[in-house]
C-alpha cells in the first residue's frame, strides 16, 4: 500500500478497536475499576507490570492484586502496615512473586512520598521528543530503596535496549488523550505526541507486514523505527495506532 492507503487503513482500524467494547477484554479494565487519580495511577501501574502472558491470566490476577489492595489502591499504598504487606497470601503472576508485589508496593510509597507521585516522576524526566529517558529515570528513581536484584526486571530499561512494551502501554493508558473513554488522559502536563506504540509480538508482526517496521527484533532500536514510523502519520497522536497494530493481530490474526 501506498502511505496514504496505509494511513487510511490504519485509521479505519483504529475508530474500529479504540471503543468501550476494548475494556472488556484488556487489562485496561483495572484501573477503569476506580475514579480517583492516584487509584487509576498505582492500579494501572500494577497491573501493567503483570501484562505479559495470557490476556485472560492477567485480567484474573490483576483484580487479584486489587482486591488485596481494598477499595483505595492509594490509600493502602501510603498507609499499609507489615502486617497487611505479609497477608498478600503469596501473590504470583509467571516470575512476579510475592517479594516483588510487597516491594513494589512500598516503592510507590516512597515516590508518592518523596517525588511527589508516579506523574511527576515522568513529567521531570521527560525529553523534547521522547518519554524512553524519562523511563529509564523512573527505574532508577523506583529502586532507589533497598531491593532484591531480581526484582529490578519487573521495570524494563530503554537505554538499554529494551522496548519496554508494558511501561510504554502504561504511559498511553495515562496520557494519550482519548475521546472513546478508553485511555484515561488523567496526565496533562505530557504532551500524547511524546508516547511510544507498546511494542510486542503481535503489534511488531503487524507492523513489519504493513512495511512499517524492518528490524527482526522488537527491542528499543525498533521502537524507534516504529515511532518515527507512526509520528509521520500522526504527530500529534502516534500512539493511536497501537489500537491498529494490535486489534489487526490479536483479533484479526493479520
Amino acid at each position: 500500500m501506498k502511505f496514504q492507503e496505509l494511513k487510511e487503513f490504519l485509521d479505519t482500524k483504529v475508530i474500529q478497536y479504540n471503543t468501550l467494547d476494548f475494556i472488556d477484554s484488556d487489562p485496561i479494565q483495572i484501573p477503569h475499576l476506580y475514579k480517583e487519580k492516584e487509584d487509576i495511577e498505582i492500579a494501572g501501574f500494577l497491573a501493567a507490570t503483570i501484562a505479559w502472558g495470557k490476556r485472560e491470566m492477567i485480567i484474573k490476577n490483576s483484580h487479584k492484586m486489587m482486591g488485596f489492595l481494598g477499595d483505595s489502591p492509594y490509600d493502602f499504598v501510603m498507609n499499609h502496615t507489615d502486617t497487611q504487606l505479609e497477608n498478600l497470601e503469596h501473590f504470583v503472576h509467571r516470575t512476579f512473586n510475592l517479594g516483588d508485589f510487597k516491594y513494589f508496593i512500598r516503592a510507590l510509597k516512597h515516590i508518592y512520598t518523596h517525588h511527589k507521585g508516579l506523574e511527576a516522576v515522568f513529567t521531570e524526566h521527560k525529553s523534547k521528543d521522547s518519554l524512553q529517558p524519562a523511563i529509564h529515570q523512573f527505574k532508577n528513581i523506583f529502586f532507589e530503596i533497598p531491593h532484591q536484584n531480581r526484582t529490578t526486571k519487573h521495570v524494563s530499561d530503554p537505554l538499554k535496549g529494551s522496548a519496554a512494551k508494558r511501561i510504554n502501554m502504561y504511559l498511553r493508558w495515562m496520557i494519550r488523550q482519548d475521546n472513546q473513554g478508553v485511555d484515561f488522559g488523567l496526565w496533562t502536563n505530557i504532551s500524547p505526541s511524546l508516547l511510544s506504540c507498546p511494542l510486542d509480538v503481535h503489534s511488531g508482526n503487524v507492523a513489519r507486514k504493513l512495511g512499517l517496521l524492518k528490524r527482526n527484533q522488537n527491542d528499543a532500536k525498533a521502537l524507534l523505527e516504529l515511532d518515527l514510523a507512526l509520528r509521520k502519520m500522526d504527530a500529534t497522536d502516534p500512539v493511536k495506532y497501537d489500537f491498529a497494530l494490535f486489534g489487526l493481530g490479536v483479533f484479526e490474526k493479520f
